[in-house]
């Protein structure tokens, strides 16, 4: 998944292998601790320099963008290819009717360089990053290396995916619209400046409500798409989904932002122009 999905964003970026020196794979699940998936798939890629893996829930995608222009902006990468292969389904309970019909797998992969090296047809400036992270029980996965350590099924439902949907959704919300309300703010601009959102897809009522926060009436279809419809939750990667989908019709100087936020509680967010 991970490789299918850097080689089209490879191409698409016009970018080789000797292009990118740093690989980061950020997702809620990996499907093993070690090696590192980054640093398996670095070395498929044919991809010199170094590779590590995230985890940030459904924030992995965004936290991961973070890192990757942390690590521009430092001078220690020059080119850096982020990659979200959200393999969720296997952490699923599918005897709880709350979560078994949430979720799809997918990968998703961004690049990230700086700018006088890009050549791509749809290139965004990124004008400020922004991340919080605030501890709650209320999604949660307990699988792992201590699944073995007592007489429990390792297996049994108390280790697998489960949320209080209801909690969730009164404390992200109002979290998620203030967070972004904030970065807009701290990047010096207004709310009513940007053109098109593209937030994480774990629920159309959360994203419509933190919509209707942010513009202070009903979001129009384009101004916060939705992708849910046809890729379910795809945990971090939905967000880069909808970027994917709806942002060629953007005109150079348009603002964007790209937002996920997920268990931990954790929100990540940047602020994009297109160029």
């Amino acid at each position: 998944m991970a490789l299918h999905a850097a080689r089209d964003a490879m191409q698409t970026a016009g970018k080789t292998a000797s292009d990118i020196d740093m690989v980061v794979v950020s997702c809620a699940y990996t499907q093993r601790s070690y090696p590192a998936i980054a640093i398996e798939v670095q070395a498929a890629l044919g991809i010199e320099g170094f590779g590590f893996d995230m985890l940030v829930a459904c924030s992995a995608a965004t936290f991961a963008l973070h890192r990757a222009y942390d690590a521009i902006a430092a001078g220690s990468s020059s080119c850096v290819l982020v990659i979200n292969p959200e393999l969720t389904t296997p952490q699923v309970n599918f005897r709880d009717r709350d979560g078994h019909f949430i979720f799809g797998d997918v990968a998703t992969a961004m690049i990230l360089e700086r700018a006088e090296s890009a050549t791509a047809d749809h290139v965004y400036e990124v004008l400020g990053t922004k991340a919080i992270t605030q501890f709650s029980n209320n999604i949660r996965s307990d699988f792992g290396y201590l699944s073995y350590a007592d007489d429990s099924d390792p297996f049994g439902d108390s280790k697998l995916f489960r949320q209080n949907g209801r909690k969730v959704f009164k404390e992200v919300c109002p979290m998620a619209a203030e967070h972004l309300t904030r970065q807009m703010e701290e990047t010096g601009y207004a709310v009513a400046d940007v053109k098109r959102w593209w937030l994480h897809q774990a629920n159309i009522n959360m994203n419509d409500l933190i919509a209707r926060r942010l513009l202070g009436r009903d979001p129009k279809p384009n101004e916060a798409p939705i992708v849910l419809d046809k890729y379910a939750n795809t945990a971090s990667a939905g967000s880069i989904i909808a970027f994917n989908l709806h942002h060629e019709d953007l005109v150079s100087g348009d603002l964007g932002v790209l937002c996920s936020f997920g268990a931990g509680y954790s929100i990540g967010s940047l602020v994009l122009r297109k160029l």
